[in-house]
């Protein structure tokens, strides 16, 4: 390439990027004035076609709350009228001391279809649904999953308040009659 047609190339382009720049230059000062604080260099330096689809991609979608999934769940049909799903707060592990996980909700569908295996002695069952277990935070996140789903529910052992005691090693030793522990 010769260097008349390099530097008339490289003239071009530095005219191109010279006229975009100025472009956006204008588009920054028209929507400067219209919203009249930060822009977002984003939106500044993008094509007009950009913004329209950002602008489309940025709206939220909304799902109707009355949505029943019963019909694409895959759970039979005999399992949906007949069933009952329990909704209750998973006991303490006996074998643990902490109270990690203690606050939520667990449904539970009633057994039914078991068997011993004759084989190995182990209990078999032929319900898709016993094995499953689905945790919530709430009693409101489990109710509404299960009338999403079509099932039939009830709440087991409503949130009982625990008495609040204290647990200090120095009361032990206090001379207050109703706090101090006997040892006789």
């Amino acid at each position: 390439m010769s260097a008349l047609r390099q530097v008339m190339c490289r003239s071009t382009a530095s005219l191109q990027l010279y006229q975009a720049n100025r472009a956006a230059a204008a588009r920054w000062a028209s929507t400067a004035s219209v919203d009249g604080g930060p822009l977002d260099p984003k939106t500044a330096l993008a094509r007009p076609d950009e913004l329209e689809q950002r602008n489309k991609l940025s709206g939220k979608i909304t799902v109707p709350t009355a949505v029943n999934l019963s019909p694409i769940s895959g759970v039979p049909e005999e399992h949906l009228r007949e069933r009952r799903v329990r909704i209750h707060i998973p006991p303490k592990n006996a074998m643990q001391s902490g109270t990690d996980n203690v606050n939520t909700w667990q449904i539970e569908f009633d057994n039914r279809e078991r068997w011993e295996n004759p084989l190995m002695g182990w209990a078999s069952s032929g319900d898709p649904l016993s094995n499953m277990n689905v945790q919530f935070g709430s009693q409101e996140e489990a109710i509404t999953f299960c009338e999403r789903n079509g099932w039939r529910w009830y709440v087991d052992g409503a949130e009982k308040p625990k008495k609040e005691r204290v647990k200090n090693y120095g009361i032990n030793f206090a001379w207050n009659k109703r706090t101090r522990v006997s040892t006789k």
